[in-house]
């Protein structure tokens, strides 16, 4: 007997999404910083074993769209309710839990199983977990309920071994090789977001995509440019910072990064480019991806 499913992971932004299907995958796919809005698509994590092959989907964080680009990436949110075997909603000891509750409602409707993970539970004490637990068997009352911490690991292998039995019987969807739907290009444009995240404030995360604009593997080596897309001049010029450093600081970081992913050299050139308003532009969010 095979089993084979998609495992849907959402919920409100900073609650260890991704974190947590990194976790699962065992491999690095989603980016993770303390940011919202870190995960813009809808990304599928594989793990796959004989008779087994669970496909994760991380998704953005449930926000109420102000723009165009947020509004693409409710729609990947949207998605996740048409072809989920299983729903992982994850939220934590930190946030407010009656936010977005339109979600809650859907999750109580949906006809697969639905297991609710309070993360973050390191950051807690027993009564505080216990007083969440109630609130969530109260509110999502066909759910499982656990409570986990996917930074410290702690009850992951638990979920792992309740989603196998949970999966449907199926063919695999995917080569039993592959580790995840995204390509090259996505994984080094996802890797040089997390590091634009990281070290810029204000609005220049928000404001910028990352295009892959050539990717060439040799032997020993792989070659790829990389256009960092902003909306403003003003962010031309904090993205590359005075006499280039801060282009450089997030340019080595980056390299380090994938050459640790693809396990050779990389040589990647940057440059940064101005689109303006992107964010509110059908046809840059069509040629970025968000469809």
């Amino acid at each position: 007997m095979h089993k084979s499913g998609f495992v849907n992971i959402i919920g409100n932004p900073n609650v260890g999404k991704s974190t947590l299907m990194n976790e699962l995958v065992g491999e690095r796919i989603s980016i993770i910083t303390a940011k919202s809005q870190t995960t813009r698509h809808r990304i599928f994590g594989i793990v796959s074993g004989d008779d087994f092959q669970i496909v994760y989907s991380d998704t953005p964080g449930i926000i109420k769209p102000q723009y165009k680009l947020q509004e693409r990436m409710m729609d990947f949110v949207g998605s996740s309710f048409e072809d989920a075997d299983v729903f992982l909603y994850v939220t934590d000891v930190v946030e407010s839990p009656d936010k977005n509750m339109e979600y809650i409602e859907r999750l109580r409707n949906v006809k697969v199983p639905v297991i609710c993970l309070i993360n973050k539970i390191d950051l807690s004490n027993p009564e505080k977990i216990a007083e969440l637990q109630n609130y969530w068997k109260e509110n999502l009352p066909d759910a499982e309920i656990y409570a986990i911490s996917a930074l410290q690991k702690f009850n992951i292998s638990g979920i792992f071994d309740r989603l196998l039995e949970l999966l449907p019987e199926g063919e695999a969807w995917y080569p039993k090789d592959q580790l995840t739907d995204k390509t090259e290009r996505f994984i080094v444009s996802e890797i040089v977001r997390e590091k634009i995240l990281l070290y810029y404030q204000k609005e220049i995360p928000y404001a910028s995509e990352v295009v892959v604009e050539e990717f060439k593997e040799e032997e020993k080596i792989i070659r790829i440019k990389v256009a960092i897309i902003v909306e403003r001049q003003t962010q031309k010029g904090i993205i590359i910072g005075h006499k280039g450093a801060a282009l450089k600081k997030t340019a080595t970081a980056a390299r380090l990064d994938m050459e640790t992913f693809f396990g050779k050299k990389v040589f990647v050139e940057f440059f940064v480019k101005v689109k303006k308003d992107w964010r509110d532009s059908d046809i840059n969010l069509r040629d970025f991806g968000y469809v």
